[in-house]
């Protein structure tokens, strides 16, 4: 198939462009939100194509897959016609979460798959078609040498989301933290913003994982982070009580709890490389890539070009 879809999500689309589709995203002058392009930081296949937003309807496009509210309007503007399309939902929802309707809740001619069952259930999605299809990540590799003995944080714009993603809770853990990310300068931690590859290859260096949210939908790093063979220490909410078997981390709401998890970690290597073979099992056996790209090969099989086709609105 021919799908169309808007770079919004970079490690999110990395996995997604592995399947056997010709991927198409739009490009606009200054390569702005709705128009970046390939991606520069992320390895992506020949397969994934930027095409000028202003010659889309010299496309042949099958299935536009949206992750914004208002690339339903752009995909209508810029194909000029009636495409099926499927909604993805990354996020999960603010507000009062239990009563917050999703976008797309008043409409059913557009399935709403959402990567976490944490998401399909907190959100409010009215008359739309609910699937979940959980991430899948390409496999880093087994990396993990924990050679130093701190803890790795990824979190982009950690001042701008200091309580969303538990950037304040950093100061009670007692040993040091690399933090990665984008705009994660003007913190009391070594800050790195690295390319996907940069990034694992670094992670996979320190000791242990923190992961500190208290509400995401499920932090793809986190999953990386398991799969490189790093034992994780996390906040036992949203998804990652599901994401995290008991002998692959710690997970708590326990502040304390946590504090002395990781320490533990960065003080005893055999411990943390222990922790750490678990984590990349879990990982490897829930989150493979190849059963990601079939779920989303059959969802995909049931929609463009069939009987009860899902039409753009």
């Amino acid at each position: 198939m021919n799908i169309l879809l808007w770079h919004v999500h970079g490690s999110w689309t990395t996995s997604f462009v592995q399947g056997r589709h010709t991927y198409l995203v739009p490009l606009v002058p200054g390569r702005g939100p709705d128009g970046r392009g390939r991606a520069t930081t992320f390895d992506w296949p020949s397969s994934v194509k930027e095409v000028p937003f202003d010659r889309l309807r010299d496309e042949n496009v099958d299935v536009v897959v949206y992750q914004r509210p208002h690339e339903i309007e752009l995909a209508r503007s810029w194909l000029g016609r009636s495409v099926p399309g499927i909604y993805v939902e990354h996020n999960t929802p603010r507000g009062d979460p239990p009563a917050t309707r999703h976008p797309l809740a008043g409409q059913s001619a557009i399935p709403v798959v959402h990567v976490t069952h944490f998401n399909a259930l907190f959100w409010d999605n009215g008359t739309a078609p609910v699937r979940v299809i959980e991430h899948g990540v390409v496999d880093p590799g087994h990396l993990y040498t924990g050679e130093l003995p701190r803890a790795g944080v990824v979190i982009n714009e950690p001042i701008r989301r200091t309580r969303v993603a538990g950037t304040d809770l950093l100061p009670a853990f007692e040993v040091p933290i690399d933090l990665f990310g984008m705009k994660a300068d003007g913190l009391p931690y070594p800050a790195y913003d690295l390319s996907q590859a940069e990034l694992h290859a670094a992670l996979a260096r320190r000791r242990a994982y923190l992961h500190p949210y208290r509400w995401t939908s499920l932090g793809l790093s986190l999953i990386e982070a398991m799969m490189l063979g790093m034992p994780v220490v996390a906040l036992a909410a949203t998804e990652a009580v599901e994401a995290v078997p008991a002998d692959a981390g710690v997970l708590s709401t326990k502040l304390p709890v946590l504090v002395e998890a990781l320490s533990a970690f960065v003080s005893d290597p055999s411990l943390a490389s222990q922790y750490g073979k678990a984590a990349r099992q879990a990982a490897l056996a829930r989150y493979g890539i190849a059963r990601f790209i079939a779920d989303w090969d059959s969802l995909l099989g049931e929609s463009p070009g069939t009987e009860g086709a899902h039409d753009a609105i």
